[in-house]
């Protein structure tokens, strides 16, 4: 029984040696030299990243694991495991393709697929095609344009200056430090954003926008969450079919509008316009010595409104000027409550 032991815990030791690590390429190809202006990659199980990052040396790695994320397969069972897989990297006229998917067509036993995953480290001044079906994708330190899909993952954007388009059925949105033309959508989860600009479009079917330190032409929607955004400045327009909208530090033009939630914004200073429509309570903080052009309707219309203000001012609507008019103001919802501070 000791013999059996030993022999067991021997050949566990000699399994670990050979089998393949996750965070250990299964190849690596340098890109030294290369020029690389575009990258494509196109992987049907695994997740893909590039990096601008400076100081690193250009180079592909390529990582594989098996189904359900297993890492523990030896480099023998993947070698053999790969006669069933197209998996090529090559360079030509300053493009990198990075290829791996299935040569079956049809039937296919999963227990033997394989996770097929890359990390392209480049030049900054890189466009990159990158699609997945099965991982997330993630991208850092890039100037040009970006075309990226996945139909099962997160999409992960931080320090890109350029053309941004990304699409994920399935996963979350998080992009962060990045400019000019954004346009991100996903049908299954949330988007976080933080400190971007430009023109900046953010759509999820199914969860919630959280939104800080934005500035530019902003559209960001959602059919199924709440909505909050803090420190916003340029034009914004922002909807949820299913959630509250909470908007704070607001320096911005403003068109919201929600049918299941309520609604909380405070303004520091108003755009040229603020549009509001909601299904529930508005609890509206707007800066007291601006000129504005008022017009509120509700059930019930409650403010702190004092002799700055011209109008009407009834139990259902407010209608009139304060500080002798200026941006147009328009608000609807079941109750309005209007502070200026």
């Amino acid at each position: 029984m000791k013999n059996y032991l030993l022999l067991l815990f021997v050949a566990c030791q000699s399994y670990t040696a050979l089998a393949q690590d996750n965070r250990t390429p299964y190849m690596t190809k340098s890109l030294s030299n290369s020029g690389i202006k575009a990258v494509f990659v196109n992987t049907s199980g695994g997740s893909i990243a590039v990096s601008g990052a400076s100081g690193e040396n250009s180079r592909v790695e390529v990582y594989i694991s098996g189904n359900n994320g297993r890492g523990d397969l030896s480099k023998d069972e993947i070698k053999k495991r790969l006669e069933n897989y197209i998996l090529d990297v090559a360079v030509n006229g300053g493009e990198l393709h990075a290829t791996a998917k299935s040569k079956g067509s049809g039937l296919f036993n999963w227990r033997n697929s394989l996770n097929i995953s890359f990390k392209v480290f480049v030049s900054k001044q890189v466009a990159t095609s990158l699609n997945t079906s099965g991982g997330s994708i993630s991208l850092d330190n890039l100037t040009g344009k970006q075309d990226f899909e996945t139909s099962g993952g997160s999409l992960h954007v931080e320090r890109l200056t350029g053309a941004i388009h990304g699409r994920t059925s399935g996963g979350s949105i998080h992009v962060s430090n990045s400019g000019q033309n954004i346009d991100l959508e996903t049908s299954g989860g949330s988007i976080e954003a933080s400190n971007c600009n430009g023109k900046i479009h953010l759509e999820t079917s199914g969860g919630s926008l959280r939104l800080t330190d934005l500035k530019g032409i902003i559209d960001a929607n959602t059919s199924g969450g709440s909505i909050n955004a803090n420190n916003i400045a340029g034009e914004f327009k922002t909807g949820t079919s299913g959630g509250s909208i909470n908007l704070t530090q607001l320096a911005c033009a403003l068109d919201a509008s929600s049918s299941g939630g309520s609604f909380h914004a405070q303004f520091n200073s108003v755009g040229k316009y603020v549009k509001v429509d909601v299904s529930g309570h508005v609890d509206l903080s707007l800066p007291s010595k601006q000129g504005l052009n008022l017009d509120l309707r509700a059930d019930r219309v409650e403010s702190n409104l004092l002799g700055n203000f011209s109008g009407t001012k009834e139990k259902e609507k407010i209608e009139g000027k304060l500080n002798g008019g200026g941006s147009l103001v328009v608000i609807r919802g079941n109750r309005i409550n209007l502070n200026l501070n």
